[in-house]
């Protein structure tokens, strides 16, 4: 097909019939897929539509950038991106598209393979109830919720009414004194939204709105106001009540469900924008669907897709690292999702990769969200193109976040280093020793003659991570989570090695230490302990006879860390890096 000249116009009421058509064939319960909510945020997000190949398509302005829709309705979805990315070209900018939702995101990989970065917009996902749910409030979760309705029905002379033309007015005189209660918390977002609030007034029974008052006496003390947005589903775009009212809020979300909603299933009651506050308010209704919504930018680097990729990225890690198919699957089983390895294309394969796993850091006696890079590897017939730095840069601006990592050679060193990352982990050992390793000669040389007895018992991953952090953290400490430490334990397991608790029988009785070991051929591998090195060693003997092994060796790694711009330099080899996925 070719290059259409697409046309966008300022969205206006007249656009409503054909809008309102296109939203109906796409059947959608993301609350964007409504002529009234487009409409009334024109102004703040500079709104335009267009017709593209059957298909409406949004566009709005965000910072001054373009962002588009996916293509709504029954038209040719892949020739319409295919059509806005040349309309991109044309402007020499990268096309954005917001919002993606579960089935078009996996269409946009399929049909554009490598050439979308798609992210989850958690700030975004909009939260769907079941109608019952909000009618009856039923159940242990949620009843709190009904004891501060009862409350707000103590005081009695309260009345619900339908949103009218009578009341309106009322409601908007309202929002002024909503305003002044909550002046302290004010920002120019909440502002936004009471202009958008009144451009729903301003039109509501063109659009179709329809709504909701709580009435104290004869004072509105809140109301609501929504839409149908698909045959089982009516969405809620605003809500408003006194804040220190107690039982207000719960009070109008629920009596305008049962005298609006008896013919939906569900009620979508949008996103949260971010705000922990809203985001914990409605969590505590216990949504029957957290509508996952997903940006998708044009870019060379993107995120893997794990089933879609899963045959390219195997062969990839078997060629970089050597690992049996059996290890690799394990970790995409287990430690790899949609979001957190970073890929690049060529030639319609994936020929470069880098995984970005989350971790804390401890920084100036608090800890930091970071990331460990984990499988950096290019295919050898790609090598010497830039891929791997390309990756890398891209997660320092992506993430804006301490990136961390333990180079598999010195050679590797010294190309981190021209990176821009610096030596923070000293690779301690728990053993002394030369390279860490002791042949048991030299071991039985000792006079081990223990002051206590050593035993081991079960360890659970919550437990290794409470005992790994109460013994080993200090500046610079990376804290690992339960997730990471699980699979940490199982790759260990299929090894053919252990993790358990050491417990001391002392005058301290139950004082317990971790250790995680495996053997290889004759060499017993410590991957990690909280032992101190003395009592490590009196116990190595009884670990040599269990794993019929000859010499230790112990795991501790170097690592190097890179920070963002405004952070504080490591200090060089004072951190702890621990326990990784080697």
């Amino acid at each position: 097909m070719e290059t259409q000249d697409i046309k966008f116009h300022e969205i206006t009421m007249e656009d409503k019939r054909w809008m309102d058509e296109k939203f109906a064939e796409e059947g959608k319960n993301a609350c964007e897929y409504t002529f009234a909510n487009n409409f009334i945020w024109r102004k703040r997000y500079g709104v335009a539509v267009a017709e593209v190949c059957g298909c409406l398509v949004v566009r709005s302005r965000e910072d001054g950038s373009p962002v588009y829709s996916y293509p709504v309705g029954n038209g040719d979805k892949r020739e319409a991106v295919t059509q806005l990315l040349s309309l991109c070209r044309r402007t020499n900018q990268p096309l954005f598209l917001f919002p993606v939702l579960e089935d078009d995101r996996r269409r946009l990989a399929e049909w554009f393979p490598g050439r979308f970065l798609i992210a989850e917009s958690r700030d975004n996902f909009d939260y769907i109830y079941s109608r019952e749910k909000l009618e009856t409030l039923a159940g242990k979760k949620l009843h709190g919720k009904r004891n501060h309705i009862a409350r707000f029905k103590d005081e009695g002379d309260w009345r619900y009414e339908p949103l009218t033309s009578e009341n309106a007015e009322d409601c908007r005189q309202m929002t002024y004194t909503w305003i002044r209660m909550r002046s302290e918390k004010w920002n120019e977002e909440m502002n936004e939204e009471i202009e958008v609030l009144h451009e729903a007034f301003d039109h509501r029974e063109e659009l179709g709105l329809v709504g909701g008052v709580l009435y104290r006496g004869d004072e509105i003390v809140a109301f609501t106001m929504g839409e149908p947005l698909t045959a089982d589903t009516f969405v809620v775009h605003f809500e408003k009540a006194y804040p220190k009212l107690q039982g207000a809020y719960p009070m109008i979300n629920q009596q305008f469900v049962q005298h609006v909603c008896g013919d939906f299933d569900y009620v979508n009651r949008e996103d949260d924008t971010g705000d922990e506050g809203l985001r914990k308010a409605k969590l505590s209704y216990y949504p029957e669907i957290l509508l996952k919504k997903y940006s998708a930018a044009e870019s060379p680097v993107v995120f893997a897709d794990r089933d879609a990729d899963a045959e390219q990225i195997q062969r990839l890690w078997t060629t970089c690292f050597g690992d049996t198919k059996e290890d690799i699957a394990y970790y995409m089983e287990q430690r790899m999702t949609d979001q957190n390895m970073l890929v690049i294309h060529a030639d319609g394969n994936i020929v470069s990769m880098a995984s970005f796993l989350p971790v804390q850091y401890r920084m100036d006696g608090a800890y930091v969200d970071a990331y460990y890079v984990y499988a950096v590897g290019t295919l050898p017939e790609y090598r010497d193109r830039g891929y791997a730095t390309q990756i890398l840069e891209f997660a320092k601006e992506w993430y804006r976040a301490p990136l961390l990592l333990a180079p598999a050679g010195e050679s590797l060193t010294g190309y981190y280093a021209k990176r821009g990352f610096r030596t923070a982990f000293s690779g301690e050992r728990c053993l002394q020793g030369e390279a860490g390793v002791q042949e048991v000669a030299s071991l039985h040389a000792l006079e081990w003659q223990p002051q206590e007895e050593l035993t081991e018992e079960p360890v659970s991953p919550e437990e290794y991570v409470r005992i790994r952090d109460a013994r080993l953290e200090r500046e610079g400490y990376v804290r690992w989570d339960t997730d990471a430490v699980r699979y940490a334990m199982g790759q260990n397991e299929r090894c053919g090695g252990e993790t358990v608790a050491v417990v001391s029988e002392t005058p301290d009785a139950g004082e317990r230490d971790v250790l995680m070991y495996h053997p290889q051929g004759d060499c017993l591998r410590i991957l990690e302990t909280t032992l101190p090195p003395d009592k490590l060693e009196r116990f190595l003997p009884v670990l040599f006879a269990k794993t019929d092994t000859r010499e230790v060796q112990t795991a501790g790694l170097s690592g190097m860390c890179w920070l963002p711009e405004g952070r504080k330099d490591c200090q060089s080899g004072m951190g702890y890096l621990g326990l990784t996925l080697d």
